[in-house]
């Protein structure tokens, strides 16, 4: 099994995005929705909660783990790693690497919780694969609050997006890194605010791939992951009818959600 943690519904794109590419391999998902959003918590509660998640994941039979939550990526990444002897992926290396790749003026801009940018890992990660870019980092703290909601197309949320992109487009960047998996449920947001020409770099999609080429160079692991006939599970710390009604947006199908106290 594969298994997945988030701070939230927003993990579900990563799920969604690995499903698409990697079919066959079942997941355990965890959203920590109770505990929700990770972002505006303090280093050590996020690293504590997401040891956590991993002890979860694992004891559901999970051989790989995959973070699918910047802010927990960016903060926990390194000790979940030397704790665990499973295989963590997280989304910020496929991204930024992609965004390198992408970029035509390297100018790039980086949207993510107050954690992702004060971590600082975007931008550690993108000077080191290429030193000349530039890199302008925007927290944008009501974003997850407003799509656990299921605001995705409230004037509200326009509002707001408008003024935290407004001082990346005054920097002419041409890449922006959605630094957080629940950003992409706003894409059709983000694109008209930032400028149509203005690249979005996908984190979802991103380690779905990075996932893809892991498991293409280690076929032992490979094996024992795929059972075809085997169903994913999605748990959640706690679930209301707007949760509901974002998975079922996000996997174009109903999804069981079940409820755990972890």
């Amino acid at each position: 099994m594969i298994g997945i943690f988030d701070s939230g519904v927003g993990g579900m794109t990563v799920a969604r995005a690995v499903e698409q590419l990697c079919p066959g391999y079942p997941l355990v998902y965890f959203g920590d929705i109770a505990r929700t959003p990770y972002g505006s918590k303090s280093p050590e509660t996020i690293i504590r909660y997401s040891h956590r998640n991993t002890d979860f994941l694992l004891a559901q039979g999970c051989e790989l783990i995959i973070i699918a939550c910047n802010s927990a990526a960016s903060t926990a990444a390194h000790s979940l790693r030397r704790h665990y002897r499973v295989p963590v992926l997280d989304v910020i290396g496929p991204a930024t690497a992609r965004a390198v790749q992408v970029s035509r003026n390297g100018r790039i801009g980086v949207i993510g919780t107050r954690a992702t940018v004060k971590s600082g890992v975007y931008e550690e990660s993108i000077l080191a694969m290429a030193p000349g870019h530039r890199v302008y980092s925007q927290a944008c703290p009501l974003l997850v609050p407003l799509v656990e909601e299921g605001w995705l197309n409230r004037r509200e949320t326009k509002m707001i997006l408008r003024k935290y992109l407004h001082p990346l487009r005054s920097r002419q960047i041409d890449t922006l890194v959605l630094g957080c998996t629940h950003y992409p449920l706003l894409r059709h947001l983000i694109g008209p605010r930032i400028g149509r020409r203005v690249s979005l770099i996908d984190s979802s999609i991103e380690v779905a791939r990075s996932l893809q080429d892991y498991l293409e160079h280690h076929p032992g692991l490979r094996r024992r992951l795929q059972r075809p006939d085997a169903e994913s599970r999605f748990f959640v710390s706690d679930s209301t009818e707007a949760v509901q009604n974002l998975a079922r947006t996000i996997f174009g199908r109903p999804i069981t959600l079940e409820k755990t106290d972890v």
